[in-house]
């Protein structure tokens, strides 16, 4: 399900989604922004983790995971 929202952006991020839309990155301006936010919430969630993983102490059982998580681009897509 997802619903419609209306939001006001500066135009400078207006353009730079239109520029996304234009070159194919994106194939709408909604795509664009929920690929945004995707990314955004993914990264607030990995710093929660990160806090929690720095209050428990490592865990042996995911120390592979992270290692091999830290070597990813941070990059689109």
């Amino acid at each position: 399900m997802s619903k419609q929202i209306a939001v006001r952006l500066p135009d400078e991020l207006v353009e730079f989604v239109d520029e996304a839309v234009a070159s194919g990155v994106g194939r709408s301006r909604a795509a664009v922004v929920t690929r945004a936010l995707e990314r955004e919430r993914r990264c607030a969630i990995a710093e929660r983790d990160a806090r929690i993983l720095a209050c428990t102490g490592p865990d042996p059982e995911l120390e592979g995971l992270a290692e091999y998580a830290a070597r990813r681009p941070l990059g689109l897509g």
